[in-house]
């Protein structure tokens, strides 16, 4: 399928909408999309642009162009002492993408490694290529975490296999990364694009206020015993969406307009 984006922004981090749906493209390719100041900065202003447009967008895909996805978090960066200045700003870019109140989806091909890796655990979904490598390379380089990879890797794929990727910095395949729940999609590498775009397509045809009600609820149960997690639903679900009528008007409307034509 051919898609016709409509972009706003030509810089470091691209801005594209098609319909209802929103890519946010890395734009270093020369350095594998290295994430430095200058991307996350462009990132949040993305990310609040976006949360400005409420139901006008239904789905955001993150992704990278060039090689890679992204490589990491620039060691440059970090060599300089940037990393130091900026950390609690970055981390909180990060946190402003996971709590869009709309579905994100990483779409990663290439290379994923450790901030890379953070930045798309901050997604609800990861769609990678069969080409894909994953890693977290903190402990190659004498770094620990600082972007939320402790919290999500483990509630992905559970403690055991995180301490074993932090642990050895080994690079994970795209198989293997679906087989243990660290993706949730592995496509041929020269329809990765085309077959993300189409589910970010239909997901956006749903209920916006839908979406946000079952993403608001399951990040705030998140670790709760089962019988919290419940009572939490049943006080904060309204149970109706506030599109629910119109969409089963279009529903009925079109059902009595195919029981005409028999």
């Amino acid at each position: 399928m051919n898609w016709s984006w409509k972009t706003q922004m030509n810089e470091t981090v691209l801005v594209e909408f098609y319909s209802r749906v929103c890519r946010l493209t890395l734009n270093r390719p020369t350095v594998l999309n290295a994430l430095n100041h200058e991307v996350f900065s462009q990132l949040l202003a993305a990310i609040e642009s976006i949360a400005a447009k409420g139901d006008d967008v239904g789905c955001v895909i993150l992704s990278g162009s060039g090689k890679a996805f992204s490589s990491g978090h620039d060691l440059n960066d970090i060599s300089s002492g940037e990393e130091a200045q900026h950390a609690d700003f970055e981390a909180s870019v990060l946190e402003a993408l996971a709590s869009l109140p709309l579905p994100v989806i990483a779409q990663v091909h290439g290379y994923c490694f450790t901030g890379a890796l953070e930045l798309a655990l901050a997604a609800d979904l990861i769609f990678v290529d069969c080409d894909t490598k994953l890693a977290d390379t903190h402990s190659k380089w004498g770094l620990s975490p600082i972007w939320g990879m402790t919290q999500r890797l483990p509630r992905r794929i559970g403690a055991a296999r995180a301490k074993d990727m932090m642990f050895s910095s080994r690079l994970v395949p795209a198989d293997e990364a679906l087989q243990i729940g660290l993706v949730d999609r592995v496509c041929p590498v020269i329809s990765l694009a085309d077959e993300t775009a189409e589910y970010a397509r239909k997901l956006a045809e749903n209920s916006a206020h839908s979406h946000q009600i079952c993403k608001s609820i399951i990040e705030a149960t998140d670790g709760f015993r089962i019988y919290d997690g419940l009572n939490y639903e049943y006080k904060n679900s309204p149970g109706t969406c506030s599109d629910m009528a119109e969409r089963l008007a279009v529903f009925q409307e079109k059902a009595a307009a195919k029981k005409a034509t028999r």
